[in-house]
């Protein structure tokens, strides 16, 4: 009602963005108007492409731009591991250790009966029709370390039981300069659990 048209679309479409308030939708809004057409283009080309370009892969059901995707595709990888991640997001977390060179399964979410997300809403058939078909011998859980991550983990750690495939979990604990003062007890916990001889 203050703002014209084309600039109250503009800003009620970053208000839709998690995270975004109304005055940082309004400032994007006005950053916007102020960029070149050129960079405005780009930037519009980028959010279409994103939609169009980018699909799931059929193996790990990843976001790609090539199916199957580029981990997948790679014959290098030890085909004898996967960790499992809640999402794509997850994966690159992953990646960027430069620690692990199995492959990956994306579930796109973790199982969470108070927001009606059960074992069907996720890629968990898609997952068990790897484990049958393919040479799997370790299936690596790296979900995350709450009620739903940990509902999730246990969900196929039970699930994958009968395949006789080794299940593991990723240690959880306290990070790397952390203060033990400012740790919950949960997280103590798990880390007193984890624990392991030093040599």
């Amino acid at each position: 009602m203050f703002y014209p048209e084309p600039i109250a679309k503009l800003i009620d479409s970053f208000s839709r963005l998690p995270g975004i308030g109304p005055k940082t939708a309004a400032r994007l809004a006005f950053y916007v108007l102020r960029m070149k057409e050129e960079d405005t283009i780009d930037f519009a080309k980028a959010l279409v492409n994103v939609k169009r370009q980018l699909t799931y892969c059929s193996v790990c059901c990843n976001i790609t731009d090539t199916d199957p995707c580029r981990i997948c595709s790679d014959k290098t990888r030890d085909q004898s591991v996967i960790c499992v991640v809640q999402e794509p997001k997850d994966l690159v977390a992953m990646e960027r250790t430069r620690e692990f060179s199995g492959l990956y399964h994306v579930l796109h979410g973790a199982i969470s009966p108070m927001d009606g997300i059960g074992p069907d809403d996720i890629r968990i058939a898609e997952l068990l029709r790897r484990l049958s078909d393919e040479k799997v011998q370790e299936m690596i859980l790296a979900t995350n370390p709450n009620i739903e991550g940990e509902a999730t983990a246990m969900y196929l750690s039970r699930l994958v039981k009968p395949f006789g495939i080794k299940v593991t979990r990723i240690a959880h604990g306290l990070p790397v300069g952390g203060d033990l003062e400012y740790a919950d007890e949960v997280t103590l916990s798990k880390a007193l659990e984890g624990r392991r001889e030093l040599y």
